[in-house]
């Protein structure tokens, strides 16, 4: 599965050049109506374009950047894809759909998954043809994963899942979920808990998609009734899938949030305009409040590139960047609407038509509470990190 693709140049000025004559050269037509469009608040914008352009990144090896080159990956430096990251944003191409896939599950099999796994499911994350969901949180079992109720026993030589999942992002337009189910029957908390890799296409697996306060349905619940998957489709062993949910946590909370962050840079930008066309850049509270927001942004990309040099798989410091960043999120959303003022309260259109910023305001309501709560990543800080008692 070693990657076909032209080695890419050793040399930063060269990779930044050929990354961007790319992205010029073919964000165009369909793609270039979507410049700037599809991030927080807005995922449903031009779904199917989005992912007739994964397909494009695959073609030309964009995918899989930073995966070693015997899977498939193009083994690129830490610095070439903070450039690629940079130049995505700059050029404004389209929100990628497949976050789940190549940036959490793919490198959680490459490290504990069989070859088996890597050879059935990398070729398709690389191609930008399969997507991927994640079920972890529960009605019960949100920030408290270890909670999980989701029950699945072994049949033969499948495994039979029952249970409910919430909040699966994308599921509706997903082929495989990974999940966390319990598999030891009486097990508690983190115990008895295996990773499970499921196929949402049966008829054991039904998604409702969630309506937003922005319009927006990226948001799922999924049941599974006697769902089915191989006896095989395990990452790890059964009954150890606690370890294996927190290492693919890690990978959310470390290396992948630098695109994210590379597009909050852009939407301070886009902040900073709101300021000066609503004549508030002179106003000290706000020009302290920007600064707050730049200073903060330039910690969190530090921050970011200390996780992308550390060696081994991310630990429970990961958690540093997830309480950082949704912090600063919600208080960016918090500052486009303080600048905007009373505008900010009005909707464009009826009957409830809003603005970018308005629905980024309202979608960043909850990065304090996905992926784990801030109050949870507190706790891991304090308990595994700093070693205080419960």
């Amino acid at each position: 599965m070693t990657s076909t693709h032209i080695p890419l140049p050793s040399d930063d000025n060269e990779f930044r050049e050929l990354a961007r004559t790319w992205l010029h050269d073919n964000v165009i037509g369909d793609f270039a109506e979507l410049r700037g469009r599809g991030g927080p608040g807005d995922e449903d914008i031009g779904f199917d374009i989005r992912i007739e352009w994964e397909k494009v990144l695959g073609q030309a090896g964009w995918i899989g950047l930073g995966w070693p080159l015997e899977y498939g990956g193009r083994g690129a430096s830490v610095n070439q894809q903070i450039i690629w990251a940079e130049e995505y944003v700059r050029a404004e191409a389209p929100a990628r759909t497949n976050h789940m896939g190549e940036n959490l599950l793919a490198p959680t099999i490459i490290e504990y998954g069989t070859q088996e796994q890597c050879d059935l499911f990398l070729p398709g994350i690389l191609r930008g043809e399969e997507r991927w969901c994640q079920g972890y949180s529960e009605p019960n079992a949100g920030s408290d994963l270890a909670n999980v109720q989701t029950k699945a026993h072994l049949d033969g030589d499948e495994w039979i899942i029952n249970g409910q999942k919430v909040w699966t992002s994308l599921a509706h337009v997903s082929h495989w979920c990974f999940i966390v189910a319990r598999t030891e029957p009486g097990s508690q908390r983190h115990a008895g808990l295996t990773f499970l890799l499921v196929p949402m296409n049966q008829s054991g697996v039904e998604v409702r998609p969630i309506l937003q306060l922005t319009k927006g349905g990226e948001f799922n619940e999924t049941f599974f009734t006697d769902a089915r998957t191989p006896a095989e489709m395990v990452v790890g062993t059964p009954g150890n899938g606690w370890g294996i949910a927190m290492a693919l946590l890690g990978y959310e909370r470390g290396i992948s949030t630098l695109a994210q962050q590379v597009g909050f840079e852009r939407e301070l930008e886009s902040t900073i305009q709101l300021a000066r066309d609503f004549a508030k850049i002179g106003d000290p509270v706000t020009r302290q409040k920007l600064i707050k927001a730049y200073i903060g942004l330039r910690l969190l990309k530090l921050n970011a590139l200390r996780s992308m040099s550390a060696k081994g798989v991310p630990g429970p410091e990961a958690s540093i960047s997830k309480l950082f960043w949704g912090t600063w999120h919600r208080d960016l959303g918090e500052l486009m609407i303080d600048i905007m003022g009373p505008t900010g309260l009005i909707g464009e259109g009826f009957p409830y038509e809003l603005t970018l910023e308005q629905k980024l305001f309202l979608f960043t309501r909850s990065d304090t509470i996905y992926g784990g709560s801030n109050e949870i990543q507190r706790n891991v800080l304090g308990e595994r990190v700093l070693g205080l008692p419960r």
